[in-house]
């Protein structure tokens, strides 16, 4: 069983920055895709950024492109999300994901997650 731990969040103006942290429990963290996802009040749940197991492959959403990086350091197991000129609109909660594929396909997100952190709160103030 995998556990998603999720760290970073907080409440930052706009233009700000803010670093998420996902640390990951289990020995196939390293051949897994992992993702982040968030999900707003009274919106759906959605896709944030992808990246495969090497790392040699990531996705993101249109909405993000530019401003997020994301990460990983298989040694550590950990994933991060680096996010750069925030905006109120990036306010949400944000869960690290894991899907048992290993690869990330350009456009397709992070597909067949099967483990969810508890999620971490980020607020981006006008």
């Amino acid at each position: 069983q995998v556990q998603l731990v999720e760290s970073g969040g907080g409440l930052v103006q706009t233009g700000g920055s803010l670093r998420l942290s996902c640390a990951a429990s289990g020995r196939t963290f390293s051949s897994s895709a992992m993702g982040w996802f968030r999900q707003a009040p009274g919106k759906e749940r959605e896709f944030v950024a992808a990246i495969s197991w090497s790392g040699d492959n990531t996705d993101y959403a249109d909405s993000v492109k530019g401003r997020f990086t994301i990460s990983r350091d298989n040694a550590k197991n950990t994933v991060s999300l680096q996010m750069n000129s925030l905006k109120p609109e990036d306010t949400a909660v944000y869960y690290c994901a894991r899907s048992p594929i290993s690869s990330v396909v350009a456009g397709l997100g992070l597909r067949f997650v099967n483990s969810w952190g508890q999620g971490t709160q980020v607020t981006v103030s006008s």
